[in-house]
């Protein structure tokens, strides 16, 4: 931790030379930083689980190839996104971190692995999110109508398609949580990892004064681009708003808030910032809590919203099919961000790619 080694070399067939070496110095502030972190028990544990995981997603992979009875040379890529640990788009550090070693899926599955999507587009200054609007683009555009895309997942987002007859720009944003505080209160007080079929939160009563001081965060004000996580939409978050209102309220009521909470902040992006749309179509997991979908169309009165089956796509693969589909983007060349929807200053290549053999 003394220095960063940099050295220019000069590499042919026949032989190997130095131009230039160099020592660039680190501050001490880094240096000592660095030192914290090093064996540290949370940086094991991410290390470990980023192992665990890449060998789940392997296994995933080889499961699906043997029972289409397919062989692994039919296979042009796995696009791997990882599980998100931790999204910090904003400035000074923005960053952002997905586990899941691609190293072990490539080499286990002896197939050409493509990860690490998100950070190439917060290189070149954009939010490193959403990344599915590419597809919902490619899948969903229609020729003379305006349509949303909403995909509810732990977060929620949008995509603004407008017709294909025009030439305004795609654009899109997170809009915050999805389901990620319901199934957090969920576990919290019932013990189950999420509300099925959003049954619970229906024997509650939603609390509008809690719903106004949960709105008044400052995320639901910020302007697009913009993007969230886990690390900020989480129980503490939520927590700390309750004991801000001093509300006392029964747990199903606060279930069905948050129900609420989801529905209010998209239906205000398309409000606020895509008044034309004339259909919304989700996918996600939030497609299956119709206590979502009913208050979405409530708030929606002038669009038709549905779900990505009615349009023949199982709205629980869409995203996978996403990254699919980056995989591909990436493998042939082809950049994946749309930079009026992540902000970036350009179109860039999104994944690294992980080849398990010599390519010849």
């Amino acid at each position: 931790m003394d220095a960063v080694d940099a050295a220019l070399v000069d590499i042919s067939d026949k032989h190997i030379s130095l131009i230039d070496y160099r020592q660039f110095p680190i501050s001490g502030e880094l240096v000592e930083s660095l030192k914290t972190i090093t064996g540290n028990s949370c940086i094991d544990l991410i290390t470990r689980l980023d192992v665990r995981l890449g060998r789940i997603f392997a296994n995933a992979v080889s499961s699906l190839i043997h029972d289409n009875k397919l062989d692994k040379k039919d296979i042009g890529a796995i696009g791997c996104h990882g599980q998100t640990v931790l999204h910090r788009p904003e400035p000074p550090e923005p960053s952002t971190l997905q586990i899941g070693d691609p190293n072990i899926i490539a080499l286990a599955t002896g197939i050409t692995t493509v990860a690490d999507f998100r950070r190439m587009d917060i290189a070149a200054g954009g939010q490193g999110a959403p990344l599915t609007p590419i597809l919902h683009a490619r899948l969903f555009r229609h020729p003379t109508k305006n349509r949303g895309i909403v995909n509810i997942g732990g977060m929620a987002n949008i995509t603004v398609l407008p017709p294909l007859d025009t030439n305004h720009a795609i654009y899109g944003f997170d809009t915050g949580p999805g389901n990620v505080l319901l199934d957090a209160w969920s576990f919290k007080h019932t013990g189950k990892s999420m509300d099925m079929d959003g049954r619970w939160a229906a024997g509650g009563t939603p609390d509008l004064k809690l719903l106004e001081y949960l709105l008044q965060d400052d995320f639901f004000h910020q302007a697009p681009p913009k993007s969230t996580g886990r690390d900020y939409f989480n129980i503490q978050w939520l927590q700390k708003k309750m004991e801000g209102t001093r509300q006392i309220c029964a747990p199903e009521d606060i279930q069905a808030t948050l129900v609420q909470l989801t529905a209010v902040t998209i239906a205000n992006a398309f409000i606020n910032y895509a008044p034309v749309t004339q259909e919304v179509i989700v996918c996600g997991g939030g497609v299956h809590n119709p206590l979502i979908l009913k208050s979405l169309a409530r708030s929606l009165a002038d669009c038709d919203v549905k779900s990505t089956a009615d349009l023949g796509i199982n709205p629980d693969a869409l995203e996978a099919m996403a990254f699919a589909w980056l995989a591909r983007c990436r493998i042939e060349g082809v950049a994946g961000n749309l930079p009026t929807v992540t902000g970036a200053s350009s179109s860039v290549l999104l994944g690294s790619i992980y080849a398990p053999h010599i390519q010849r």
